[in-house]
């Protein structure tokens, strides 16, 4: 290798690296809404009222996954017209899909108000936590139209190359979030019901601090409020872009509602044990999940701009970097997991199983790593639709195994399942992007 091309290699992680970082900050960040609901409801109310905010996570995560999964697809879109250099279209794609999205959301979350009894009545939600997970998931649902909006504005931002407006929208909205926690659980006493409005006015806030971040710093973003806001022209791409992956994240989302309804069966204290395993997880997993956001990024900057060893180069050296990381993540989970779990508040025995589901699951890591790097080159040169496929069948084998291999592993299947449909998916992922690099003649000149 020549001294260009350690260059391009070094100039290559420096990228990443600067951009993904305050992703990941930004996202680790965002987990503290749930992490600050958990944590302060887990010490002052207990681990039943913990359990409960916990048995809603598969709920709220089905509308988050969708809303996040159609604005994945929307930001290949906008990084593709950027980095063409066809920046008047930005605005009109931006305003088109606030509208589209805010409204479809307005009208999901207010039908989730009305039926989040019959949800958690058919995901089997033990009685001793059903009316406070009840009250949690309806004054949720609240935040959900203004989380969908904010969504769409960390895609269009996240395109530009700005990266840091979603790490300091997130940044004064947990600080806001932290605080109505600590008045109104803490001291006002209201427990999950305070948790609750505290997540939804700190994601009210947020959207309102994006927006006039984004009007004041970039003018290729601004658009005026009006009739002409939806542009037809723009909403096909879009959808042809974003509705694979929302396919996905929603497949996924209601994967995780039969996992939820699985794992239910285990109690109460393996449902506060493994759901508050899952935010340490989710913390964990998110510089891998923003390297590979990174490379989906970059690579469709450089598809729109047509350097496509580019997009090698980032795939490259994004393997690399996620491989290191995923490593260094699951030595920490394997060692720390246990009191990671049980800083929350659970019991002893909770945070035992906690600690023996990371030491189970943490090996499978380096796995996922890899799969986000080629995930993100994959979806970066617009392959969207067979990347969705991919996480469909993944969580399809996910279930099966989670159902027939119990009576080996106990409650510990949730564990080895998800990680051996991590194997799955990789498998798929490598097959798929060997064959495409093939059949558009790239070469890895990187």
């Amino acid at each position: 290798m020549g001294q260009t091309e350690i260059k391009k290699q070094e100039n290559t992680l420096l990228i990443l690296v600067r951009f993904s970082l305050p992703l990941i900050l930004s996202g680790i960040l965002q987990q503290l809404y749930s992490w600050a609901d958990a944590f302060i409801v887990g010490n002052v109310e207990g681990e039943l009222a913990l359990a409960a905010i916990g048995a809603t996570g598969t709920v709220i995560g089905f509308f988050v996954m969708v809303m996040t999964g159609f604005t994945a697809g929307l930001g290949i879109l906008f990084a593709r017209n950027f980095g063409a250099g066809q920046k008047e279209i930005l605005k009109r794609i931006l305003s088109t899909f606030v509208v589209i999205v805010g409204g479809c959301f307005l009208a999901l979350s207010a039908a989730g108000c009305f039926l989040a009894q019959p949800i958690l009545w058919l995901l089997h939600t033990p009685e001793d936590i059903f009316e406070l997970s009840k009250i949690y998931l309806q004054l949720s649902f609240i935040g959900m139209p203004f989380l969908a909006v904010y969504n769409v504005y960390f895609a269009a931002l996240r395109a530009i190359g700005d990266s840091k407006a979603p790490f300091w929208a997130i940044l004064f909205s947990s600080a806001v979030n932290i605080v109505l926690d600590i008045l109104l659980v803490a001291l006002a006493g209201w427990g999950v019901t305070g948790a609750a409005i505290a997540t939804s006015a700190s994601q009210i806030l947020m959207v309102l601090f994006t927006i006039c971040y984004t009007v004041k710093r970039h003018r290729i973003l601004r658009f005026r409020f009006g009739a002409d806001m939806i542009d037809r022209s723009v909403i096909k791409a879009g959808c042809r872009l974003g509705i694979p992956p929302m396919i996905q994240s929603s497949v996924n989302a209601l994967g995780n509602m039969v996992l939820q309804n699985f794992m239910n069966g285990f109690g109460t204290q393996t449902v506060a044990a493994i759901t508050t395993a899952y935010r340490v997880d989710t913390v964990a997993l998110l510089p891998v999940v923003n390297v590979g956001s990174a490379v989906s990024t970059m690579a469709a900057q450089s598809d729109g701009a047509g350097d496509k060893p580019r997009i090698f180069r980032f795939f490259k050296v994004g393997t690399m970097l996620v491989t290191v990381v995923s490593v260094v993540l699951t030595l920490f989970v394997v060692f720390a997991g246990e009191y990671m779990v049980a800083m929350f508040g659970v019991g002893a025995a909770a945070s035992a199983i906690g600690g023996e589901f990371f030491r189970r699951f943490g090996c499978f890591y380096p796995v996922y790593g890899l799969c986000m790097a080629v995930r993100g080159a994959l979806e970066g040169i617009g392959d969207v639709a067979y990347s969705s496929i991919i996480g469909i069948i993944a969580l399809i084998s996910r279930i099966i195994m989670s159902y027939t291999l119990v009576g080996l592993w106990d409650n510990m299947v949730i564990a080895y399942a998800e990680g051996l449909s991590w194997c799955v998916m990789l498998t798929l992922y490598a097959v798929r992007f060997w064959v495409k690099r093939k059949e558009l003649g790239y070469r890895a000149k990187v």
